[in-house]
Parts: C-alpha cells; structure tokens; sequence
C-alpha cells in the first residue's frame, strides 16, 4: 500500500544537498520494494523513489561545483516519493538544455543504467548488433536511442504492435513481438540487455554472438535457471549481472561523471530525448504503480507535485 503523508523533512549531511523536488519517476524497482521484494540498501531512505527532478534549496557542508537555486535531477538509492529529498552531491546533474524540469525526473535512473551497463560493462561499439527485451520501457527506450546515436545496429523485443511502431520511431532497426516470434531466430547479437534474468538465460545464450556479452539488470523472469558453459565457451561469451542501487557512492558517482560526459550533450542536442508516458500527481503514486504493472507504458510514467510546476 502507498499512502501520501507527512514525515520529518530531510537534513542534507556532509557531501550533500537538499533538494526540493519537482517531479519523480516510477521504476520497477518501487513496485518490487512496495511488493516487499527489494529492500532498500542500509542507511538509504526507506521511501521508493530511484530518481527525481527539482531545485537546490540547501547545501551540506563541504559541497562545492553546486548553488542554492541550482536545477538538477539526481539518482537516488531512494526517497524520491517526496517535497525535499536530501541527496550526495556526486548524484547530481544538471537539467539538460532543452528538457523542462518534469521532464528529467525520468533520466537519471534509465540513462545511468543504459549506459553503465552497455557502454561501460558490455562495451557495445559502432557496427554491433544490440538487442534490449522490453524496448517500450524506460530502459527499452532509452537504450534504443543511445545505442542507435552510437551507430550500433537496434533491435529490441516488445509485446503489442503499438510499442513496436514507437520503438521504430525511436532508432529501433528490428523489432520482435515476443507473444509471435522468438528473438533467438534473429541473432546473434554482440549485446544483449535483459531485465528477465532466468526466463531468458539460455534463449540469451543462444542468441549471443562470438566474443558476444550478455547483461542481466533484472529478474522479472525469476532468478535461478541451468547456464550452458559449454555454450558460453565456445562463444567465448560473457554474462554479467549487476545492479545500480546498492553501490558505493564512489561508483555511482563515477557514473553520473560519464552519463553528464557522454549522455547529456546527446540530450542536448537533440539526438536523445527523453520518453514520457503519462504524468500522475505524486499523492496518486498507487495509481501510477497500477499503471506500470499493466505494462502498457510506453518510457516513463512520472510523480509530479503539482505547486513545484516544470
């Protein structure tokens, strides 16, 4: 159950800013915390909230690179369900030129995600084929965009027709409907970016490449399954699996440097954009999990407080 209520505010500790917050976004990761199935990390808040938008209003001691009144978005370990959510400066980043302060609540999460695990793990260059499983998602979504800009070769799973034309739309240059067809047929692919984890793991395997790499960044298909070494040998494959939430901030922070690096002048510009599916008042985030467990999105659906506008 989600309830909007009054808590204590947040005080903004060494290394850190308050922010009053604008906008957040819904991930998955909320619906499994709110389903009790994610805790968050110890010392984060235990309020959902991956990723918000908003205006500096205090600064903690020893930050510096940041000013009161300062528009930012932020990655959080949690506690963007919220007014004011205290945050570690190295999270930080500016809201991109171009992109109005709603908006960007829904980037930090998906571009840091995106390009942590196909950039900077599975090293996903020019040329390549890429292949993300629910391309109509946030995730789904912005790695289209990213990889496509990259010059890689996009092909993306998807459930209904309507999300096939949106991911087209988006860079997509080969979508599969999963309820018809089976990815496999279509590889092999030198990445592949999987939130399904054991449902998907030998079908994965068999869809890699030569020298291939396949990321696991969820579990919606359960956790345990059989791995094929000798498969993965032959290809001389990888399989990593990883998870943002929980690292030290010095990761994270290492991150958030590359994302501002290599995401946002694609932002700015106008190559990436990022994708909204509807927007819902904070105090109605029930609704908006409601929403996501449907599946229908299409990119983000975001918490707005509407008094903070965008």
């Amino acid at each position: 159950m989600l309830q909007w209520d009054e808590v204590p505010d947040p005080t903004p500790g060494p290394g850190e800013v308050l922010v009053d917050v604008a906008a957040s976004a819904v991930n998955r990761a909320d619906v499994l915390q709110r389903l009790g199935f994610y805790a968050p990390p110890p010392g984060a808040s235990e309020y959902p909230g991956l990723e918000m938008s908003g205006r500096i209003s205090a600064l903690g001691e020893g930050v510096t690179g940041w000013n009161v009144g300062d528009e930012v978005c932020a990655l959080l370990a949690g506690g963007g369900y919220a007014e004011k959510v205290a945050v570690p400066a190295g999270q930080l980043l500016p809201v991109p030129r171009g992109v109005g302060m709603v908006e960007a609540a829904g980037l930090p999460e998906v571009a840091c995600t995106v390009y942590n695990n196909v950039f900077m793990i599975a090293d996903l260059r020019p040329g390549e084929r890429f292949l993300v499983h629910g391309g109509g998602s946030g995730i789904g979504t912005m790695a289209i965009q990213l990889a496509h800009a990259l010059g890689a070769t996009v092909a993306c799973t998807v459930g209904s027709e309507a999300k096939a034309e949106r991911c087209r739309e988006l860079g997509a240059d080969e979508v599969i409907n999963y309820r018809e067809d089976d990815f496999v047929e279509h590889g092999p692919f030198d990445v592949i970016l999987d939130n399904m984890g054991a449902k998907y793991l030998a079908r994965n395997v068999h869809a890699l490449a030569v020298n291939g790499r396949l990321v696991v960044i969820g579990l919606q298909g359960g956790a345990r399954a059989e791995l094929d070494l000798g498969e993965l040998l032959r290809k001389r494959g990888a399989v990593h699996a990883t998870s943002l939430r929980a690292r030290p901030l010095d990761e994270k922070a290492e991150i958030v440097r590359a994302v501002r690096a290599h995401v946002w002048p694609l932002l700015e510009s106008g190559r990436v954009r990022p994708i909204v599916d509807r927007t819902v008042p904070m105090a109605e985030a029930a609704h908006a999990h409601r929403l996501m467990e449907d599946g229908a999105n299409v990119g983000k659906i975001l918490l707005t407080l509407e008094k903070r506008g965008g």
